[in-house]
Parts: structure tokens; sequence; C-alpha cells
């Protein structure tokens, strides 16, 4: 990529590490634990160009050009001839700009002025969805934009619409080719912007700026993409649900070149941006490079016949850690093959002298017997011998498959019905409370003694029993009750009771929450699409666990706690290492201007 060294693509070219490699992680939504990546230093850049550009220090300036305060003269006098043609209507007068209210101090032969002075400014009109459909969805006359029609900025808008009005349409306004947009109300309002290419109507949460004579559509559209601007906006917004009026608008205060230094300053912020796109199509390549490799390594971990071969793959690529793992996502990966592993039997050699899991599964079998003929635990009802074609892969030698309640005393629910809450009382816990390996007891509500009485009765959690979130977004997040502390739990939350003489619980949290667990909670959720769907215990049940030998289980729990240890610790580094990066972003971007 061959650079123009002005300044500009000199502090570019100075800082291109920079701006390729600082990028943002970003949660996604709902309770998992996927991420984004936002490439922090390419935004960074085309913010600073905005505002180099609308401060006048993108492009140098031409003592030669006429000065902006003789085009605003023009631009009066244009607009007092359409007020008198009729074309607009009379504008409410603008407050006198003070030197206390500019931004900064301008080039020479600028001028500050009010938004409403350099275009014509006017919302839109909404149509109801019952008009739309019975006069508007026929496809004849201009498209009708609205809200989602519209990009964040350079991107070309959506003209594929359901809705068309005729150009000869009373009351509709209409805005002409060149019109700038943005959004007014809403979480858009104010960074929803763009510029249309042909004649429309559009929506009334949209404002349409009709630049005058002298004014270039595409340096207001650059404005508005600019903090400086998005500043001034959110000050002005008002109401629940951030909005701002035409007449808050209109007063925005822009900062106005002369018109040959408008057109100088386009074609430089177009060139820019051409290339912010080719660096953001590269970094982009870079990411999906790196993140393919990852893929193909840790598919090389899985894939390892026994945990011996899987020890001398994971040797070389501990070699390389700090050039493969430098995102939050490569290490959540990382971490879900580490739990691949760990109930593959592929995490920690086994050991010859260790008793079977079919001798674990008869005790338990004794057990349960015994517990029945007390009348402690109802008898279950048997599930059917596990068949070749269900078992998922091929067990170690030691390592037997089961039914999920032939590994627990008791697999049910919390109380169905809707709790009485109290300002203090006994801990309710619901889903909301379970995160994989987290039992966050910390969000829970109250019920009063009463209702705690009755809500654990045949349901009491205990420690190191298991909760598993069955209803809403975390579905099938498992964690282990790590404390003594006596609490009911709602119906949106499972109980898990294994018999711990035998099964060791974290075993099966770790099960639960591995890719195969979380794989049988996703394929056996139902009413998915209706609602948030509920994980239902019967199938709960009927899940088929890997099952180690009982000092196996043990080894394989303090392997990767070692382990998880060790991918936190990266993601602690990353994080530094990344908060680090976008510091010395903000300085240069902070320098620059």
């Amino acid at each position: 990529m061959s650079f123009d060294q002005t300044p500009i693509n000199q502090l570019i070219t100075d800082n291109i590490d920079t701006w390729t490699s600082t990028v943002k992680t970003k949660a996604t939504t709902g309770r998992g634990s996927s991420k984004k990546l936002e490439l922090y230093g390419v935004k960074k850049l085309r913010e600073l160009i905005l505002e180099l550009a609308v401060r006048g220090k993108l492009v140098p300036q031409d003592p030669s050009d006429e000065p902006a305060s003789v085009l605003l003269e023009r631009i009066a006098a244009e607009k007092a001839q359409l007020v008198k043609d009729k074309r607009i209507k009379k504008p409410k007068k603008l407050s006198e700009i003070k030197e206390e209210d500019e931004l900064f101090t301008l080039p020479k032969g600028w001028a500050w002025a009010r938004l409403g002075t350099v275009g014509n400014v006017f919302n839109g009109n909404s149509i109801s969805t019952r008009l739309k459909s019975e006069k508007y969805s026929d496809g004849v006359g201009l498209p009708y934009l609205s809200t989602k029609d519209i990009g964040y900025g350079f991107d070309k808008l959506s003209y594929t619409v359901d809705t068309h009005v005729p150009e000869n349409e009373p009351k509709f306004k209409l805005a002409p080719k060149s019109t700038v947009l943005i959004c007014a109300e809403g979480g858009s309002a104010g960074k929803k912007c763009g510029l249309v290419d042909r004649d429309i109507f559009f929506g009334n949460k949209l404002f349409a700026n009709v630049p005058y004579s002298g004014i270039k559509s595409s340096f207001l559209l650059s404005l508005y993409l600019t903090p400086l601007f998005f500043e001034q906006f959110s000050e002005k917004m008002t109401g629940i649900i951030g909005g701002i009026s035409v007449s808050n608008f209109v007063e925005l205060l822009v900062p106005v070149p002369p018109q040959e230094e408008q057109h100088r300053i386009v074609a430089k912020v177009d060139e820019l941006m051409t290339l912010c796109d080719q660096l953001e199509q590269q970094t982009e390549a870079s990411i999906a490079a790196h993140q393919v490799l990852v893929t193909t390594l840790l598919d090389t971990l899985t894939n390892s016949a026994n945990a011996e071969e899987l020890m001398q793959n994971w040797q070389m690529a501990a070699e390389h850690f700090d050039t493969l793992f430098t995102t939050e996502e490569s290490i959540d990966q990382l971490k879900q093959t580490i739990l691949q592993l760990a109930v593959m039997g592929k995490l920690v050699p086994q050991d010859p002298n260790d008793e079977p899991a079919a001798k674990l599964l008869e005790r338990i079998a004794e057990e349960k017997a015994q517990l029945i003929k007390e009348k402690k635990i109802k008898k279950q009802k048997a599930l059917p011998p596990i068949s070749d074609d269900e078992m998922p892969f091929e067990l170690p030698s030691g390592w037997e498959f089961a039914h999920m309640q032939d590994l627990c005393s008791l697999i049910t629910d919390g109380t169905h019905q809707t709790p009485k809450y109290t300002d203090d009382g006994r801990p309710f816990i619901s889903a909301q409370c379970v995160k994989p390996f987290k039992f966050m007891p910390q969000h829970c509500r109250y019920v009063s003694e009463e209702h705690y009485q009755a809500y654990i009765k045949n349901r009491k959690p205990e420690f190191e029993d298991i909760l598993l979130s069955r209803v809403g977004a975390g579905i099938g997040e498992a964690a282990v009750i790590d404390s003594d502390i006596e609490f009911a739990i709602y119906v949106s939350t499972g109980l898990l009771k294994p018999h711990k003489s035998q099964i060791h619980a974290r075993y099966l949290e770790l099960w639960l929450n591995s890719p195969i667990g979380r794989g049988f909670s996703e394929r056996n959720t139902l009413g998915k699409g209706v609602s948030q769907g509920n994980l239902n215990l019967t199938l709960i049940r009927s899940f088929i666990v890997s099952l180690p030998p009982i000092k196996e289980q043990l080894r394989i729990v303090a392997k990767f706690r070692e382990l998880n240890e060790m991918c936190d610790q990266l993601i602690e580094r990353l994080r530094d290492s990344q908060q680090t990066q976008l510091q010395l972003t903000d300085a240069i971007v902070e320098q620059a201007l």
C-alpha cells in the first residue's frame, strides 16, 4: 500500500501498527461468553480524520479563497428569496453567536454559524402501519425511508423498502437528492446519518438538512460524524427515550470553511476513508487468518488419541501461546477445548490401578436401592440401556457412559409458585444467580420463613449440590453450591444431587458446562423460538454422561482448575495490553488535535 506523505498521511504511516492492532473486546448480548472485536484503532483514525477536517487541520488554507463570511451573506440572501417565493417557511430567528459560544479557534477565512443557517432543516412524516399496508405498499412513488434504512455514516442508504409514497401526495415533506439525514430520536439518535442520492420521503424520527448553495452536503455529513458534533447533539437531547427537537437541533454550532476549501476537504476525506477501508479489510483478514490458525490448533488438541499425545501437542502449542491466543474469543475457545478434552478422557492420563467406573456405578445402584427402601428417595422410572449409536465418542479404558439420573439421588427444580418477595428473610435463588462454575447468591431476592419452608419441601439445596439454569438466556449453565447458606430455588433453576460418595460434584459441573454437556442442554431445550425455552427435567435425567473412575475425576478437576487459571491469566495480560494500546491510540489522537 502506497501513501501520499502529507502530514495526515505521515501520521497514519508513522502509527500504522497502532491503528491496525488496537482492538477492543466487547461482550455480545445474552449471558454467554461470546465476544466480538471492535477495530478500535481504525475507528479512532476515522474520527481523527473527520475532527481534523472540521477544525481546518486536514488540508492547508488558501488565502485566495473567498472567506466563509461572504458565503454566509449570500446564503442569507438566498434564504430570504426562498421565503419570499414561498418555497420554504420563514424560519425562527437563531441565537446570536457570542465569543464564549465558540468551540475552538477557527482558521483564517472560516466562520461559525448555527446549523439552521447553512441548510433548511425539517423532520419527516409518520405513517401508521394500517396506512402503509392499505395505501403505500404497491411500490408506486418515491421510497419512504425510516431509521432502520439509515447507516452510520458514509455507507449508502437502503432504498429497498416496502413503503412508497406518490410524489404529489399532499402534506408529505420531500427530501431532495443530496439531503443529509440524521436520526433524531431513540438509541440511534445522533449516530445514524447519511446522504441521499435521490428524492425521497422519510419518517418523523429523522431530520433532513437541505444545504443552501455553497454548503457541500458531504462536508455536513462529515461534521455529523464527528465526536465534536455528537457531544453538542447529546447535550440537547431530552426525554426518557432520548431525542432532540428541531428548535434545538438548528441551534447547534457548525464551523463553516470557504466554499473552495470545502471541496478540498471532502476530496481528502474521501481519499483517507478509502485508506481506512483498506486498513480495516487487511486487519479483518489478518484476524480471520489468525482465527483459522487457532481453530486448527485446537482441533489438533481435541483429536489427540490420548493424554500422552495431547501432552506432546500441548507442549508444541504452549511455545506459541503469546502469538496464538491474542483475543478473548480465542482464549474462550481454548477454555472450551480444555473442557472437551476433560470429559473425553484426554486431559490427564489414565491409571490402570484405578477402580473402573463400572464398579462405581454398581455401588451407586446399591446405594440408591437402599435409599428407596428407606423411603428417603422415590423410585425412578428406569431408562433404556445406552445404545452404541447414542455414545458420542469412544471412551478410554475404565470409563463408562451413564444417564444423569443414575448418578444423582434427585433431579428436580424449584417451586413453581409465584414467589412473594420480602425485603429480607431467606435467600431465594433463580437462574440469574447461576453462571458457568459460579454460584452467585449475592444476586438473590428474599422470601419469608414460612414460604421458604414450603418451597424447600422435597427439594432442599445443600452444600455441593449442583444448580442448573433451565429457563432463559443461560440455559444449561451449571454451578456447584460452594457455600453453606440455606436458600430456596425458583422453577427456573434445576437442582441435581449427585451421589457424593461416588461422584465428584465438581466433575459433573465440569461435564455440564463442557461443549458436550451444553450440547445436550441445547438439543433438549423445549419451546425455542416461541419463548426463551426451558430445559425439561425428564430430558436432563436422560443426559448421557461420560464417567471416569472416582480418582480420575479428582485428577481431571485439579488439572482443569490449573489450566483454567492459566487462561484467566492470559485474559488478564491481554486486557492490560489492550488497555495500554487504547491509551496509546487516544494519546496519538489527542496530540494530533
